[in-house]
């Protein structure tokens, strides 16, 4: 039985292998977390005190809120720190890179109840309609837009910069993986969370602004309705990806088929056993055992694997030769 780590820049020799499975910008990610984290917090404190001063419990209500999105963003910030940390831990099999993913698990849930939440507040609007002060309520989806609108360009450029590194190898002709299978999920969870305020706050300021001028008033839940839909569909989404990476599901079952398909046709053995599997953002492990009716080595299935495969990060390889299982 061999093992090999690709791309590991820690490599101390043949016989050892690092297991650092961080994400291409992992950095950056870390970095713009923190900073979306420490605006929305401002802007939370801000609405809390002014609405103190005014008597507002539209701006109380509103700086509630927007705590919950410090904690994801927090969350998001906090799971980057922890996998850094614990990078070179020894403790974790194969590596910190999951990290990210139990957050956003976490984040999700979070987000789908919220959904639930709110759509569970709209049919009872719907049903019993209540009183709306429309201009403080529009007040405040501005104001709530506009600090969304910065925390996404804040995330939007580390986002995007994984997604880009995620299909670096999208012209291999065995690499089928999708940005949802390989991108960071933690950026997505923090991403997400600020795009489904931003558009709920697009579709209040649009509701409210009919209820206020053309007394539209079913308007105001209708929207947060279609909102709580999106919100739930993302939150679904997202929790079913980082799931499948917590539990160590195939990561890929196109690419598993197509290695399966490299190993028996390109190199005449017999796949009898494959496990592919998610490490971190980017990095994917491979176990492999296969029967081959010629001599072969594992450095040599290896060595056809990386040149096919960049992806993959940790592979383990077992080969048994054996010349009348053709």
């Amino acid at each position: 039985m061999a093992h090999d780590h690709a791309h590991d820049p820690h490599n101390h020799g043949i016989w050892t292998h690092g297991h650092v499975f961080l994400g291409h910008s992992h950095d950056r990610a870390e970095s713009r977390a923190k900073l979306a984290a420490l605006v929305t917090a401002l802007f939370m404190v801000v609405e809390i005190v002014t609405g103190f001063i005014y008597h507002s419990l539209a701006l109380l209500a509103d700086g509630i809120h927007m705590a919950t999105h410090v904690g994801a963003l927090g969350l998001a910030a906090g799971a980057y720190w922890l996998a850094r940390r614990h990078a070179d831990n020894s403790r974790f099999s194969f590596g910190s890179g999951k990290f990210g993913d139990l957050a956003a698990f976490s984040s999700a849930i979070v987000l789908g109840i919220t959904g639930l939440a709110v759509a569970i507040e709209s049919v009872t609007r719907l049903i019993h309609p209540a009183d709306v002060a429309y201009g403080d309520a529009l007040l405040i989806a501005v104001i709530g837009l506009c600090v969304n609108l910065i925390s996404a360009f804040i995330l939007k450029d580390a986002h995007q910069h994984d997604h880009g590194h995620g299909h670096s190898h999208a012209h291999d002709a065995h690499n089928h993986a999708a940005h949802g299978h390989h991108g960071d999920n933690n950026m997505r969870a923090a991403y997400l969370h600020v795009l489904a305020d931003a558009a709920t706050s697009v579709l209040a300021i649009i509701a409210l602004a009919c209820g206020y001028y053309f007394g539209l008033g079913y308007l105001d839940p209708l929207a947060a309705l279609v909102g709580a839909v999106v919100i739930g569909s993302w939150a679904y989404g997202l929790i079913k990806d980082s799931a499948m990476v917590l539990l160590d599901a195939d990561a890929d079952p196109k690419l598993s088929g197509a290695i399966k398909s490299t190993i028996e046709k390109d190199l005449g053995a017999r796949v009898a056993d494959l496990h592919l599997w998610r490490l971190g953002p980017g990095h994917r492990g491979l176990i492999v055992s296969l029967v081959s009716p010629d001599p072969t080595t594992a450095e040599k299935i290896k060595a056809s694997l990386r040149q096919h495969y960049p992806d993959l990060s940790h592979v383990t390889v077992e080969v048994a030769v054996c010349a009348d299982c053709t």
